[in-house]
């Protein structure tokens, strides 16, 4: 990010003493506000792709959940967010643990209603979510003790990954379920 920032303010500088020596008539001052348009816009579209979008088909057609899976979206992408930018252990550390407490509870949510309705799959359900916060749970200790060299940025990719895989998959499987019995 840094050398990205430095290249945009070299093109910046380029352009500003070209413009000057050679005129706003003559095309190279042109080129350089080109290169650095241009390299923007290739910044800003890589960093897009790094957050995620919530689509329909994420949807498990049940309320309460989809507003929770849209909910912990969006913290993953606060998380991605200060550790993209580097914004400080301080706020790392608060997205980082608004992620895991919400998706706590969150689980909780998905594993009162499976229990509620007789998920015949309830336990190995509940086990994935334990084996993911213990993982998460693991990546965090690590970073409490060894601070930023503990790459966050495969932290903020597993979370992607698991909540997206684990949206279109095993939750798919119960949603389909307590639909049947009725729940919206």
């Amino acid at each position: 990010m840094i050398l990205t920032t430095l290249l945009i303010g070299a093109l910046l500088v380029g352009a500003l003493i070209t413009f000057v020596v050679l005129g706003v008539g003559h095309f190279v001052p042109w080129l350089f506000v080109l290169a650095t348009i241009g390299l923007v816009v290739l910044v800003k579209f890589r960093e897009k792709r790094k957050f995620l979008v919530w689509k329909d088909e994420y949807s498990v057609g049940i309320e309460a959940i989809d507003k929770d899976h849209r909910k912990l979206l969006n913290l993953i992408n606060q998380f991605q967010t200060a550790v993209l930018y580097r914004t400080g252990r301080e706020f790392e550390q608060e997205a980082f643990d608004a992620l895991v407490n919400y998706t706590r509870t969150h689980f909780k949510r998905e594993e009162d209603l499976m229990e509620e309705h007789g998920y015949p799959d309830f336990e190995a359900h509940r086990e994935q979510h334990r084996k993911m916060i213990a993982q998460v749970e693991a990546c965090m200790a690590q970073y409490t003790s060894e601070g930023r060299q503990v790459p966050l940025e495969r932290a903020v990719a597993f979370l992607q990954d698991w909540l997206i895989n684990h949206i279109n998959g095993t939750d798919q499987e119960y949603s389909e379920y307590l639909r049947s019995k009725g729940v919206r």
